[in-house]
């Protein structure tokens, strides 16, 4: 296997099933640590340097959800994913607050594993590098620091959850941003109230830009919100 292959940690309490992801994903050229309880994924963090962890929720000796927060506490940056059987909203919620990069519901496709493998990969080698503080949108200029959105001249102040929200949007521009992600990094938690909040700041942010036909905030359902900018995807 190359040396450059992305080093992941799995921590998957089946160990066939755990067996069965490590040989699809060394197919695709990554480098895969598996241990199968939390204890085990512990004492593989602690031994070596990895890309990326995988994480069961429900495990034996020491849950997923517990192994990650210890993992967070050692490192801010590395990119978690959770795997869980369950759909709760209350679990996926605990998931984000802990710092989960992604979350997925099993049973789940071994391709779809790997696609969101390599976006959050990718998303955390961008982030690495330093986040720029000011973005082109359109036909729209955006300073984050003075939170200054200016359109041919004409500039809008955005209060501080504005231009916070505004600036998930165009990390991501013409990706999805997850409703949850957003809610609990900006409000802290994700519930009825602050759902409710999120919608009207995105109301509000579709007025900001309303002067560019080319940019619309869709609307995912289930998901959450997609900054859309026409000439970003026809470049």
């Amino acid at each position: 296997m190359d040396n450059n292959s992305p080093k992941i940690l799995l921590v998957e309490d089946d160990q066939n099933f755990g067996d069965v992801l490590c040989s699809y994903l060394e197919m695709n050229n990554f480098d895969i640590t598996l241990a199968t309880d939390g204890e085990a994924g512990a004492e593989a963090y602690g031994k070596g340097k990895f890309d990326l962890c995988i994480l069961d929720v429900m495990m034996p000796k020491k849950d997923g959800f517990t192994l990650g927060k210890e993992i967070r506490e050692q490192n801010k940056d590395i990119p978690i994913i959770f795997l869980t059987a369950k759909t709760l909203k209350d679990d996926k919620i605990q998931g984000f607050q802990i710092g989960a990069d992604d979350y997925i519901t099993k049973p789940f496709d071994s391709e779809e594993l790997l696609y969101r493998i390599q976006a959050v990969l990718k998303r955390s080698k961008h982030d690495a590098q330093e986040e720029p503080d000011e973005f082109v949108i359109g036909q729209y200029h955006f300073n984050f620091p003075l939170r200054i959105l200016n359109h041919n001249g004409d500039k809008s102040k955005l209060s501080p959850k504005e231009a916070a929200l505004l600036k998930m949007f165009c990390m991501r521009i013409n990706n999805i941003l997850p409703r949850s992600e957003a809610l609990t990094k900006i409000w802290g938690e994700d519930n009825y109230f602050t759902a409710r909040s999120m919608d009207v700041f995105v109301t509000k942010l579709r007025k900001y830009l309303k002067g560019d036909e080319n940019i619309e905030i869709v609307n995912i359902h289930g998901n959450g919100f997609q900054l859309k900018v026409r000439e970003a995807t026809e470049a």
